[in-house]
C-alpha cells in the first residue's frame, strides 16, 4: 500500500470541511435573518447587528475563496463567460451588502460608462471577486464607497474605491507577489489579491489575460482596487 492509499489527501479533507462550513454558515445566516425579522425595528439596526452582518459576509467570502482556490488547483473550476449588463450586475452586488452599508453609515454608489454597458465574463466568479473586494473596502471606508466601470484599451475595468486611508505603500509595491505573508496588525494575508488575480487570469481573449491592480487615490481618495477583463 503506497502513501496515497494510506490516508486521505489533506487538501481534499480541507476542501470538504470548508464546503460543510459554508453550508452551516448559510443556515446560520438564514436563521439569523428570520430571527431579526421578528425583532422591533429599533433593535434591527443596532451597531452589534452591523458587526454580525459584516462578519457573516466576511466569513462567507473567505470560504468561497478557499473553495475556489482548491478547485483552481485541481482544475475543477469551470469558466462560463457570457455578456452581462453591468448596471444590473453591480446593482446586485451592492444590494447584497445593503444591510452592512446601512449599519456602518456608508453611502455606496456606482457609475457605469454609458459607452460600455456590457461586460463579457463569468458572472459567478467575478461576483465572488467583487464581493470580497467590497467587504475589504467596507472594512476601511469611512463614509463612502464607489464602484465604477469604464473601457480602457478594449478592456472592461471595474474599480472599487473607498474613502479610507488607502493601501499601505509596501502592499502596493509588492502586489505582484500576491501572497505577502500575514500582517498581524491588519490580519491581511494577501490571499484576497491572489484569488482575484487568479480569477482575472482565467478570463482571456486575443492573447490578453485579465489582471488586477491596487493603488490609492481615485475620486474618493482612498484605496482603489481595479479588475481588468479583456
Amino acid at each position: 500500500m503506497n502513501e496515497s492509499e494510506q490516508g486521505l489527501d489533506f487538501s481534499t479533507v480541507i476542501a470538504s470541511t470548508v464546503h460543510d462550513m459554508k453550508n452551516s454558515l448559510t443556515l446560520l445566516m438564514q436563521a439569523q435573518a428570520q430571527w431579526l425579522a421578528r425583532l422591533p425595528e429599533p433593535e434591527r439596526n443596532s451597531s452589534e447587528q452591523g458587526v454580525i452582518d459584516f462578519e457573516f459576509a466576511h466569513l462567507n467570502g473567505m470560504l468561497v475563496q478557499l473553495l475556489g482556490l482548491y478547485k483552481l488547483g485541481a482544475n475543477q473550476l469551470p469558466l462560463r463567460p457570457d455578456y452581462h449588463e453591468l448596471d444590473d450586475f453591480i446593482e446586485a452586488q451592492l444590494a447584497s451588502h445593503q444591510d452592512v452599508f446601512k449599519s456602518r453609515g456608508i453611502a455606496a454608489s456606482y457609475d457605469v460608462d454609458p459607452l460600455s454597458p456590457l461586460g463579457f465574463f463569468d458572472r459567478e466568479l467575478i461576483a465572488s471577486v467583487l464581493a470580497n473586494s467590497i467587504n475589504n473596502a467596507i472594512r476601511y471606508a469611512r463614509h463612502a464607497l464607489l464602484i465604477s466601470v469604464h473601457d480602457e484599451a478594449g478592456q472592461t475595468v471595474l474599480t472599487i474605491n473607498d474613502d479610507g486611508d488607502g493601501y499601505p505603500q509596501q502592499m502596493i509595491e509588492r502586489q505582484d507577489d500576491y501572497v505577502q505573508g500575514i500582517n498581524h496588525s491588519s490580519g491581511s494575508t494577501g490571499l484576497g489579491l491572489y484569488f482575484a488575480g487568479r480569477i482575472a487570469e482565467l478570463h482571456q481573449r486575443n492573447g490578453i489575460r485579465g489582471r488586477t491592480r491596487i493603488s490609492n487615490g481615485g475620486p474618493l481618495g482612498g484605496g482603489v482596487f481595479s479588475l481588468y477583463l479583456p
